[in-house]
């Protein structure tokens, strides 16, 4: 029997894999997906996400950008980082050299279906697989969640992720965020001569029909050779709680608010090490408490922007505030960059 099975191979599941290894700790991934796993965001890492993967030896390709920069139609305002530079980062070259890593750490990744999940006060069964805990980093909708009666209704507007990457040379190192009626659009540099295009939106629909609706940015890139789009969603994922008996949740199968502010994985990597200490330690009943506390600053803030986005009156204030107090706008910023 090892000591941690983790079901899902994406970034939550193999950073999990990571320090369950590096603590001394036997531990087999399985994952349905072949590698490199691609998915809908905005591909760019915080300042403090990118020092979490640093602390285990990972290097990123990619490209540096240096802070955030809001726009709506009349005004632009930005706010650079205090000190690291955030990573944009394709996220299939993410999971490529997070897959290097945990090939060089000995972990086994196995290409399979988890299957039905049973346990008792010793040990997890899943299958073929039995291990003293499960880690459930099965993604945004987990069945795991869900099987387990974790899952609760989501209220309020839902919203979804479009993402295209577009093969221009970037054109600013901060991340640009455009503010539309009722979706933002992400640009984010990753590498020399592309950028990522992420579009969060309450409306359904094409990529193309969704950007149309960002005219400067629209006609930036209008004629660019670009790649196919990718969809996620509904984004928001409510829980109600993060474990039950020996399976905990780590990355989005643990709940998620939304993207705006681009934590997610930054969270998930946090989960990770907490998750790992739990079973260290023999006390998985800690864990939800301490990714509560690990976790509150991101959510507070999240919950706040998103409430703001979802009404209209506050909706169109968001970018004339931030214009109006710059400082305010530029600690906020850096409260979610570290």
């Amino acid at each position: 029997m090892i000591d941690l099975l983790v079901a899902g191979g994406g970034p939550a599941g193999l950073v999990t894999a990571l320090h369950a290894a590096r603590a001394g700790l036997s531990v087999t991934v399985v994952e349905r997906r072949g590698a490199p796993i691609d998915k809908a965001c905005g591909e760019g890492l915080m300042p403090y996400t990118v020092a979490q993967l640093e602390k285990l030896g990972i290097s990123l390709p990619g490209q540096p950008f240096r802070g955030i920069t809001y726009l709506d139609s009349a005004r632009r305002v930005d706010a650079p980082f205090r000190a690291a530079a955030g990573m944009g980062v394709r996220r299939t070259a993410l999971h490529s050299a997070l897959m290097d890593a945990v090939g060089a750490a000995g972990v086994e990744v196995v290409n399979a279906h988890v299957g039905p999940i049973m346990q008792d006060s010793n040990s997890v069964q899943c299958g073929d697989f039995r291990a003293r805990y499960l880690a459930a980093a099965d993604g945004l909708h987990s069945p795991i969640r869900r099987s387990l009666g974790l899952a609760r209704p989501t209220r309020g507007p839902r919203r979804w992720g479009l993402r295209r990457h577009v093969h221009t040379a970037p054109w600013s190192d901060r991340v640009e965020v455009y503010w539309g009626d009722g979706a933002e659009a992400y640009v984010t540099p990753v590498a020399d001569d592309c950028v990522g295009i992420a579009i969060l939106t309450a409306r359904q629909g094409s990529f193309d029909s969704r950007l149309a609706e960002f005219g400067a940015l629209s006609e930036r890139v209008a004629g660019q050779p670009h790649g196919p789009e990718r969809a996620a969603g509904p984004l928001r994922q409510r829980v109600s709680g993060r474990r039950a008996g020996r399976v905990l949740l780590v990355g989005d199968a643990a709940g998620y608010v939304d993207a705006l502010t681009g934590e997610g994985l930054g969270i998930a990597f946090g989960a990770a090490e907490l998750l790992v200490n739990c079973v260290l330690a023999d006390r998985p009943g800690d864990y939800d408490r301490q990714w509560r506390r690990m976790s509150r600053r991101y959510r507070l803030l999240t919950a706040g922007l998103l409430h703001a986005v979802e009404y209209g009156p506050t909706r169109s204030a968001v970018v004339p505030a931030a214009a109006a107090l710059p400082s305010v706008f530029g600690k906020i910023v850096n409260l979610l960059a570290y």
